[in-house]
Parts: C-alpha cells; structure tokens; sequence
C-alpha cells in the first residue's frame, strides 16, 4: 500500500461516498453542486483532501481503473458495512489477491494523479 494514496482514497470516500450530516443523500460531488447551488467550496465538511483532488480521484477510480481494482477500491474505502471477508468474497479473491490488487489500485492511481499534476 501506498501510505498517502491510501490517505487519499480514505478522505475521498469520506467526501463523495459517505452519508452527509445534513441528510443530501449520498454525500456524492453533485449533492453538493446542489447544496451550494454551483459553487466549488474547497474542503466540505472540514475534509483535507481539496474537492477537486476528490474529483480527480473519483474520475480515476471510475473511469481509468479496470473494473475488478475499481470495484476493489469501492469495497475497501467506501463500504463500512461488511467484515474483510465479505469485502474479499465479493471482489472474488483471497487475502494476498485482495491486499495485491489494492496496491496495484495505489500504484495506478498515483501514476495517474501524478500524470494529472504534470499536464
């Protein structure tokens, strides 16, 4: 694992995938397009990580992720509801599989951020 995408990832499922104190629903990046009315607040919810490096990742994890180490990274990060072992049922791996293909999602979604910064 790679110590700061992990952080990363922690911070941006908080942002965009967790239940919002003020009941938006999801807590997803649109919830609070509408909440805010269209205006970017840096930082919602006292985050540490800046929303549009939430939208970046959120686009990376959707998008240019291969499906099996997207869904890998939703269960990990975003799915506080099931033990380990259900997490590494439903992705249809075993441990070391599991803990692989998480810090091959690391890997790509720091070479893609970092690729992001560059351009």
């Amino acid at each position: 694992m790679i110590k700061r995408i992990d952080t990363l990832l922690k911070l941006w499922a908080e942002d965009l995938h967790s239940e919002s104190p003020e009941g938006t629903g999801s807590g997803n990046m649109i919830a609070m397009l509408m909440e805010t009315k269209g205006e970017l607040i840096r930082g919602t919810r006292g985050s540490r990580v800046l929303l549009d490096e939430s939208a970046d990742i959120e686009l990376i994890v959707n998008k240019h992720l291969p499906p099996q180490l997207s869904v890998l990274v939703h269960e990990h990060y975003c799915n506080h509801d099931s033990f380990l072992s259900q997490k590494m049922m439903h992705c249809g791996c075993s441990a070391p599989t599991y803990y692989r293909r998480l810090h091959e999602a690391h890997q790509c979604i720091a070479n893609l951020l970092l690729g992001r910064l560059a351009a």
